[in-house]
């Protein structure tokens, strides 16, 4: 009996669908520069929580 494994996670047409939206925002204005620091903030926040609790600052500085 032959089995088909099927590949979990992203496929490669999705992620070509999210990457040419993230151009096309920030090419329109959606996305700048600012809004990808205090992303990028708040997901070292969230996955580093326990450095902010000891009062690391996390906060990404342009």
């Amino acid at each position: 009996m032959a089995y088909r494994y099927r590949r979990s996670g992203v496929s490669l047409i999705g992620l070509i669908y999210v990457l040419v939206g993230i151009f096309v925002a920030w090419d329109r204005g959606y996305i700048d520069l600012g809004l990808i620091r205090r992303v990028a903030s708040a997901l070292l926040a969230i996955f580093l929580w326990f450095l902010v609790l000891l009062g690391v600052d996390l906060h990404i500085k342009g």
